[in-house]
C-alpha cells in the first residue's frame, strides 16, 4: 500500500511539472545547437558557454518577462537544481581520490590559494548587510559559489533557504559576466608584467570550469611559449579548487561567515530591515 501511494505521489509530481521538465530538455537541446563560441577582443579570449544561452533563455521564459513559467513552476524548479547538480558532487568526490598523487606533486601552494576565497567574506559580507540583504547574504558571500558550493549549501540549509537563494544568485551571476570578467581580468594582469605567468595560470582555477578557460585561453595567447604549461598549471589549479574549496567552505568559510553575519547584521544594517527578535549565533 504504501508503495503504490508511492508511486502515485511521484505520478502526480511528474503531472503538475510536466511542461517544466519538457522545456527544460528543449531549452538545453537548443543551447546545445548554439554551442561554445570564442569572441576575441584585444589579447581577451572570452569563451560563451552553451549553459549561459540556456540562463539566459529561461530567464526571459520566466514569470517576470514573457511569463511562460508561473511562479509556482519556477519555485519547483528552484528545488531541483540539487537532483541536476548531485551527480557533479559525486563526481567530485571520485575526482578527488583518483588524482590524490597528482595533488600532491603539484605541491602546496595550490591549496593556500583557497585562503583568498575569505576576501569574499571580509569585503563583501559586510557591503551586503549594509545593503539590507538577510541571510541570503550568507551563502553568497561564503564562497565563489560555484558547482560544488550551491550543492553544500542547498545540501546544509535547503534549497529554497534564503542562503540556497544568495548562493544560487552569486552562481548565475558567475555564468552571465563571471566568464567575460575574468577573460578581461587576466589580460588586464598579465598587462602589468608584475606576476610570472605559470602564477597567474596558477591563479585561473578558482573551481569553475568555465572561468578557468576563459582565463587559461587569454593567457595561452598572450604567452603561447608558456601555452602547455598555462593550461596544465590551470587545470590542476582548479581541480584542487574544486576538491579542497569544498572542505574549506565547510570547515572554514562557513562557519566564519555566519559568525560574522550574526555579529554585523544587528549593528550595522539599515533600521528598517533589522530582524525584530533577536538572533543567536547558530539558530
Amino acid at each position: 500500500m504504501k508503495n503504490k501511494e508511492h508511486y502515485q505521489s511521484i505520478g502526480k509530481i511528474i503531472k503538475e511539472n510536466y511542461r517544466l521538465y519538457l522545456a527544460a530538455l528543449v531549452i538545453v537541446l537548443v543551447a546545445e545547437l548554439i554551442g561554445l563560441k570564442k569572441l576575441q577582443i584585444g589579447s581577451a579570449l572570452i569563451i560563451i558557454y552553451p549553459m549561459l544561452f540556456a540562463i539566459v533563455i529561461s530567464v526571459l521564459l520566466g514569470p517576470d518577462i514573457f511569463r511562460f513559467f508561473k511562479e509556482k513552476e519556477s519555485k519547483n524548479a528552484s528545488s531541483l537544481v540539487l537532483v541536476a547538480i548531485t551527480p557533479f558532487m559525486a563526481k567530485v568526490g571520485v575526482l578527488a581520490g583518483a588524482n590524490l598523487p597528482k595533488l600532491v606533486d603539484v605541491g602546496p601552494g595550490l591549496a593556500f590559494q583557497e585562503l583568498g576565497h575569505v576576501g569574499t567574506i571580509f569585503l563583501a559580507l559586510p557591503v551586503a548587510i549594509l545593503l539590507g540583504i538577510k541571510k541570503e547574504a550568507i551563502g553568497a558571500t561564503s564562497s565563489t559559489c560555484r558547482d560544488k558550493d550551491y550543492g553544500l549549501i542547498c545540501h546544509l540549509y535547503g534549497a529554497n533557504s534564503p542562503e540556497a537563494r544568495g548562493a544560487l544568485s552569486i552562481y548565475i551571476i558567475g555564468f552571465l559576466i563571471g566568464t567575460i570578467y575574468i577573460g578581461f581580468l587576466a589580460s588586464l594582469v598579465a598587462s602589468m608584467n608584475i606576476f610570472h605567468p605559470l602564477a597567474l595560470a596558477m591563479a585561473s582555477g578558482v573551481g569553475s570550469g568555465v572561468m578557468m578557460a576563459a582565463a587559461s585561453s587569454t593567457l595561452a595567447t598572450i604567452y603561447p611559449e608558456y601555452a602547455d604549461q598555462i593550461v596544465m598549471l590551470a587545470g590542476a589549479s582548479d581541480m584542487l579548487a574544486a576538491i579542497v574549496g569544498i572542505y574549506f567552505t565547510l570547515f572554514i568559510s562557513l562557519p566564519l561567515t555566519r559568525k560574522m553575519y550574526y555579529w554585523l547584521e544587528p549593528r550595522i544594517s539599515p533600521k528598517h530591515t533589522r530582524e525584530t527578535k533577536n538572533m543567536k549565533v547558530g539558530s
